[in-house]
């Protein structure tokens, strides 16, 4: 048994040299902490991001939004690595303090430790959501003002914490989703983004002629100071024949853009596209089909039309015909 003055003494002071050095051990981790967390938010821009920057006529991002992502993102990790530090830190002195006022410490820890596998199990679910935030945060996947795809769900990217990330798509719908649900992610605002627009001409068409049309176009675009020193960072580029369709060969027009803004180029390309088109004569097909109607009692059986003569009409009116004759 202790004695009266070690109880006075001597163990009041170990507790106290406990507590000191756990604030002490505490203060020099988080310190490290905040210092890495620094580091991160200062950290020079992404070698891709300058190199496409010098590429570019504008800008690829704003250099205060992507600084301000970057400090949120090193501030989410600092408060999660702080708090870590913390509880381990304390917890540790919280048992050396028990070991010196002589409680025996092995029932707890085997309390904690079946506690520990039942809370485990029942929240298996959550520890994967907040491990998969944090990888989320570390490796920059993506953050807030980011339009994304996890599969179920596609929208800009409002809220991102450890446990789940919130959406809002283009209808207006917000998508609370757990990070631990999110098996992959399609980001479509990182580096840059590409409009891609596949032009459909007849069959008839001069490929040479249209070629140059959508070329001029998509150069007019890139030449725009609203457009080309903003929204565009490389000149528009006609790929040549994407593909050959029932009715139409299709031309791809390819442009890499600033993040997100692809639908953006795309709407003003297809705008500017077709009033072009219309005015050098090059017609943009639809389907079409010819539809014949016979009366089998009244007219004796003919062999087929040759194709040659034979003038395509809209369904809708050769229908009427049909009905006339009948």
């Amino acid at each position: 048994m202790a004695t009266a003055a070690e109880w006075l003494l001597d163990r009041p002071i170990r507790i106290l040299l406990i507590v000191v050095l756990a604030w002490l051990v505490s203060r020099v981790l988080r310190r490290a902490v905040s210092r890495f967390v620094t580091t991160i938010a200062s950290s020079p821009t992404d070698p891709r991001l300058q190199s496409l920057r010098e590429r570019g006529p504008g800008r690829l991002l704003i250099e205060e939004t992507a600084s301000q992502r970057a400090a949120a993102r090193a501030e989410t990790i600092g408060l999660v690595l702080r708090s870590i530090v913390g509880a381990v830190v304390w917890t540790v002195a919280a048992l050396m303090i028990l070991g010196q006022l002589d409680i025996d410490l092995a029932p707890l820890i085997a309390g904690a430790g079946i506690g520990g596998i039942a809370l485990g199990f029942g929240a298996q679910s959550l520890v994967k959501d907040f491990l998969s935030g944090l990888f989320m945060l570390i490796e920059d996947q993506y953050g807030v003002g980011d339009i994304i795809d996890v599969g179920d769900a596609t929208g800009t990217v409002e809220k991102v914490s450890l446990r789940s990330t919130t959406l809002r798509d283009v209808y207006g719908t917000v998508w609370h989703i757990p990070n631990g649900e999110i098996l992959r992610v399609g980001n479509y605002s990182q580096l840059w983004s590409r409009a891609l627009i596949d032009v459909e001409v007849a069959y008839d068409t001069d490929l040479d002629l249209a070629r140059g049309v959508i070329q001029r176009v998509a150069d007019e675009l890139w030449e725009d100071p609203e457009w080309g020193g903003d929204e565009l960072m490389e000149r528009p580029e006609v790929w040549g024949v994407q593909s050959l369709g029932a009715s139409s060969v299709a031309l791809r027009l390819v442009v890499k853009t600033e993040p997100s803004q692809q639908w953006a180029v795309e709407r003003e390309l297809r705008l500017r596209l077709k009033k072009a088109l219309d005015e050098a004569g090059i017609e943009i097909p639809f389907p079409q089909q010819t539809v014949w109607f016979r009366n089998q009692g009244e007219h004796p059986p003919t062999p087929p039309p040759d194709p040659a003569s034979v003038r395509t009409h809209e369904l809708a009116q050769t229908h009427d015909e049909g009905e006339a004759d009948a």
